[in-house]
């Protein structure tokens, strides 16, 4: 393998130190290294983060690949900073069987830009009336630990008490989409004063809060694992607090757009600004903000959810929920969070890279920029300052709230178990990967 010597990167925002890779893994860290490597890379002024994990990302295929495909997908990843994403089951057919798993799996490992871990359906076809083949997709090739029918709930507590109560076997979790669907009927945005001016049907946040209450008290009582995806009010941020606070264990994500937009661009009815759960108001945003610095929030997850323009380009009502969000979400990160001194760049390792892959258990992904450990890195620009150019995403979709907002940072190079994916800025062509 090729060997990389990286001069003068700030380990996790400290100190300019040097770091020597070598058959896919640090061989060495420290300042003036005199190591000979095949490659020279000067990173001054760069952050050397760990890879990061994404707990939640729609890559559409099998059934979609006119938004988005593995390929497509996981480039995007790749220039996004990620090493691992963990793809969602609502495809067509659905990853419901240890078959569909397993061929998202192994179009993963086709790509070579980032590892993809299947997250299986809970219930069959994403019904929410039978229980999906829970152990034989955990027993597949995929070796799949994160469940969950996000895109919707799994609102019968019966079927959800015994999908906690069947991953404790092998200590899979959960992951839920809070949206109590009789709540929701006919919802367009966040039930609210904006909402009510604008006349949209509103998207009340009890409907997630409601969700949140019954999961945490069920995970206590089964003594399972709950995950809570794309958290985005104040008080589901109360409840999961209070959960916690007993000691039980569950998880929660937000996802960059709801840390930074707010329900105010929807009176632009412009649909770019259309998601599930909505945009909310700006106290939430702040809220979800101290709950990420506090470790609230375990996790910052994408919701990467490509969509073909026809799909996003009509009227509000017709147009299809979701974001593109890979290659945006490590600036949408520093500026809600760095920039305002909630996290340090050692905080956004956690909550990006850590703290994802321990929720997956996604073993060697999330570990420590150490010696020995595996190369998988992300050498970012905090300096660099640029206008959100959607045409220059390699997502197949271009369904970014962000075109034309000038956001921090820039990646600079990500590097999977030593193989450099992304060079200056660019994918690397799969044909060079070594």
């Amino acid at each position: 393998m090729t060997s990389y010597l990286i001069r003068n990167a700030q380990l996790l925002g400290g100190p300019a130190q040097d770091i020597l890779i070598t058959d896919g893994v640090i061989s060495e860290i420290g300042t003036g290294l005199s190591a000979s490597a095949d490659v020279d890379i000067d990173a001054h002024g760069l952050i050397a983060l760990p890879g990061l994990v994404d707990l939640h990302t729609h890559l559409r295929e099998p059934g979609r690949e006119d938004a988005e495909t593995v390929l497509t997908g996981t480039q995007a990843a790749a220039k996004g900073g990620y090493t691992a994403v963990h793809a969602m089951a609502n495809t067509f057919p659905v990853a419901d069987t240890a078959g569909v798993v397993e061929q998202v799996w192994r179009l993963g490992q086709a790509s070579g830009y980032c590892d993809v871990q299947p997250v299986g359906a809970v219930t069959v076809g994403l019904e929410g009336k039978k229980l999906a083949e829970l152990g034989a997709m955990h027993d597949s090739a995929a070796g799949v630990r994160v469940f969950s029918d996000d895109g919707k709930c799994v609102d019968d507590a019966v079927i959800m008490r015994r999908a906690l109560e069947y991953v404790k076997a092998f200590d899979g979790v959960v992951a839920q989409h809070a949206q109590e669907p009789r709540l929701t009927e006919g919802a367009q945005m966040n039930e609210g004063q904006v909402s009510g001016e604008l006349g949209l049907g509103g998207w009340p946040a009890v409907a997630e809060e409601a969700i949140i209450a019954r999961d945490v008290l069920l995970a206590a009582h089964v003594g399972s694992r709950l995950h809570v995806c794309h958290v985005s009010t104040a008080g589901s941020v109360e409840i999961i607090r209070w959960a916690k606070g007993k000691g039980w264990d569950v998880t929660a994500e937000v996802t960059p757009h709801h840390l930074l937009l707010t329900d105010e661009l929807v009176r632009s009815y412009d649909p770019v600004y259309k998601v599930n759960p909505p945009l909310r108001t700006a106290e939430d945003v702040q809220a979800l903000r101290a709950a990420l610095a506090d470790g609230t929030i375990d996790a910052v997850a994408t919701d990467h959810a490509p969509h073909p323009a026809e799909d996003k380009d009509c009227e509000w009502a017709a147009a299809a929920m979701g974001m593109v969000g890979l290659e945006t979400a490590l600036s949408v990160v520093q500026q809600a969070m760095v920039d305002t001194g909630l996290l340090t760049w050692e905080g956004v390792a956690d909550r990006m890279s850590h703290r994802p892959a321990r929720i997956g258990r996604l073993s060697g992904h999330g570990r420590p920029v150490s010696v020995g450990e595996p190369a998988n890195l992300v050498l970012f620009d905090p300096a660099y300052r640029g206008s959100v150019n959607p045409d220059s995403f390699a997502s197949r979709s271009r369904n970014t709230p962000y075109r034309g907002l000038d956001l921090p940072g820039r990646v600079h190079a990500t590097f999977l178990r030593g193989v450099p994916t992304v060079l200056a800025g660019e994918l690397v062509e799969l044909g060079e990967l070594a």
